[in-house]
């Protein structure tokens, strides 16, 4: 099998990753009998708690994705895993006005279903399960915390075209920064490739969603506002970085978020889980995984002292 060859060569070519290559190993060896692969040592978090930490974040916007383009979550069979398993509360399909909008969806879909499959082959037994997610709840507290909303008001992504890139310009630039902030910390080559791999595709979806919504926004200058709005919550919960960047002005685009030297920026793991917990105080569970996240990595970032 295709995940079998890649766990294959992700062993073979870690000759300069030792400690790598012999719990990669034992991942494989002990596969058939569920039992989890032994921890090994070192400072950072090992390549599999990597990959179970982007696991977490693609069965999220693989069931976002995927219940707005075809009114249907992830199978069975791409849920399972270690940890706690969790449902998906909310999500429907969404009734698209645009033929662009509607296909834009549906690509993204199939895309991040695929990238669930592809890291739970890479892991194989050791891929956690899909945790609890709210499409719903979450949705309504993000939409109330950026004022979009009064107190009291239901925000319905999947009510219309515009709600729904409202909601995927909030995933898409997470999961690019997310990528990016997780690439120095794997040492596996193989799975440093995978993830540039991922990552790349994650930037073409956000670019995607704000050049769509750009186009939004010439012909609707509130579109602006509400983007401001949604990139200064993501600011406000995920630390002291005043790194986010909103979709500037029709008058000047702000198509690309990069940094001075026109490099996309990273988040830290606890950076992310801030976010889509939507809490800044370095909690565990909330906002779209109401029990936490499976795996390692479950750990917001606490407000730095001072």
């Amino acid at each position: 099998m295709a995940e079998d060859r890649f766990i294959d060569d992700a062993i073979n070519r870690s000759a300069e990753t030792a400690e790598d290559r012999v719990k990669l190993a034992s991942m494989v060896a002990e596969a058939a009998t569920g039992a989890p692969a032994a921890p090994t040592g070192g400072d950072g978090p090992s390549d599999a708690s990597i990959l179970n930490f982007a696991l977490n974040l693609e069965y999220l916007e693989a069931e976002f994705y995927l219940r707005g383009a075809t009114g249907r979550g992830l199978p069975d069979d791409l849920v399972g895993g270690t940890g706690k398993p969790g449902q998906v509360s909310g999500g429907r399909q969404v009734n698209f006005a645009s033929p662009v909008i509607k296909n834009i969806a549906h690509e993204i879909a199939m895309d991040e279903r695929a990238h669930v499959a592809f890291l739970r082959g890479a892991l194989g037994d050791a891929a956690v399960a899909r945790p609890r997610i709210s499409l719903g709840y979450s949705f309504t507290a993000a939409a109330t915390a950026a004022e979009l909303i009064k107190p009291g008001e239901i925000f319905d992504p999947y009510a219309s075209d515009r709600n729904f890139l409202f909601a995927a310009f909030l995933f898409e630039d997470v999961g690019v920064t997310a990528f990016k902030g997780a690439a120095p910390f794997i040492s596996n080559k193989t799975y440093l490739d995978a993830a540039a791999g991922l990552l790349a595709t994650e930037a073409y979806h956000a670019g995607i969603v704000r050049a769509t919504l750009f186009a939004e926004g010439l012909a609707d200058d509130s579109v602006f506002d509400v983007l401001h709005k949604i990139s200064a919550v993501r600011n406000a919960v995920s630390g002291p970085a005043d790194d986010d960047q909103d979709l500037g002005t029709k008058d000047e685009a702000n198509l690309v978020p990069t940094d001075e030297h026109g490099r996309a920026f990273g988040r830290s793991a606890a950076e992310i889980l801030n976010i889509v917990y939507l809490d800044p105080q370095g909690a565990s569970s909330g906002g779209f995984y109401p029990d936490g996240l499976n795996g390692d990595i479950v750990q917001g970032a606490a407000p730095t002292a001072g």
